[in-house]
């Protein structure tokens, strides 16, 4: 799809057919997002795939009850690995540079799935530690969930919603 057709069309989709994602889907997804540009090509984060019931459930939980997430057929997760990017960049690369690593890759991710024709939403409201611990990371990790990605085929057609005005947002300096 032509990439601006592709952001104008994409929305946050909470509501999933039970259909599965098919692995071949997934790993094209994962294909495109591990080409998202990172802070000196270090690639300071991971990625979690989950497809499993249980802890697709105990992700929902950590975040504040968010059903769609169990309800989605794959759920990736991306967490920043500070101790990859702090190797190099130190404290800024383990503060801010890992965490926007993965959150591109993230955002890579989102249009990726969305090029496929599937949907997602992008999650950000959680608790890192319960996150964490869905996904059996060890507490003495130093990796960071950062969001929280349910993707599958929508079940639903959001319309648009409104954004800020270009004045607003943007300025010349």
């Amino acid at each position: 799809m032509e990439f601006s057709k592709l952001v104008k069309s994409r929305r946050s989709i909470r509501k999933f057919k039970a259909q599965p994602v098919e692995g071949k889907i997934v790993d094209e997804i994962l294909q495109d997002l591990l080409l998202a540009p990172s802070a000196g090509n270090l690639q300071s984060y991971k990625v979690y795939v989950v497809k499993d019931d249980e802890v697709k459930a105990r992700l929902a939980e950590a975040a504040f009850g968010q059903g769609f997430i169990k309800d989605a057929p794959c759920v990736l997760v991306f967490c920043a690995d500070p101790k990859q990017s702090s190797s190099k960049y130190g404290e800024r690369g383990s503060e801010l540079y890992s965490i926007q690593d993965a959150a591109i890759a993230c955002a890579y991710a989102q249009l990726a799935v969305a090029d496929k024709g599937l949907g997602a939403v992008w999650v950000g409201a959680f608790d890192e530690e319960k996150a964490k611990q869905a996904l059996g990371i060890e507490p003495s990790s130093t990796l960071r969930p950062v969001s929280i990605l349910p993707i599958g085929y929508p079940d639903e057609k959001p319309k648009a919603r409104p954004r800020r005005p270009e004045n607003e947002m943007v300025k010349e300096a």
